[in-house]
């Protein structure tokens, strides 16, 4: 199960590194990053129903049929990709609002130094984003 990653990763970084190079070198870069962030796209999703369909290498507990393995590992598959998805997503969404809120606090402190406990308190709303996505997803991860 982990030799789709260990293959996909790399060559998904990749392929997003000369994306990145190729739009900086040529003019039509715009059009060639569009068309290897649809091939990355591509190239995720087999990735992830090739580890999604695979069996895992491991032994069944002692004690158990192999049948209820298997029904423990495919219901424990959608709960760890649910949990991954909202952490990831919840993360990327604070990442942006802080960015957003954090250089609107720098400049509201640049001109008014005692805004600082207020824009503090903005960018840590902000932050909460992902602290509820974590714990979506700690959450899904316990009913898997």
């Amino acid at each position: 199960m982990i030799i789709p990653w260990l293959i996909g990763v790399p060559l998904i970084a990749g392929a997003a590194a000369l994306a990145r190079l190729a739009a900086r070198r040529w003019r039509r870069g715009v059009l060639l990053l569009a068309g290897m962030g649809a091939l990355v796209m591509i190239g995720a999703v087999v990735l992830l129903t090739v580890a999604a369909l695979t069996e895992p290498a491991h032994a069944a507990a002692s004690g158990a049929t192999a049948a209820h393995a298997a029904a423990a590992t495919s219901g424990n598959g959608a709960a760890l990709i649910g949990a991954a998805v909202a952490v990831a997503g919840s993360t990327i969404g604070a990442g942006i609002a802080v960015a957003y809120t954090g250089a609107a606090a720098l400049a509201a402190m640049s001109e008014r130094p005692e805004l600082f406990g207020r824009a503090m308190v903005v960018v840590g709303l902000a932050e909460g984003i992902a602290i509820y996505g974590l714990i979506i997803g700690i959450i899904l991860v316990g009913k898997g």
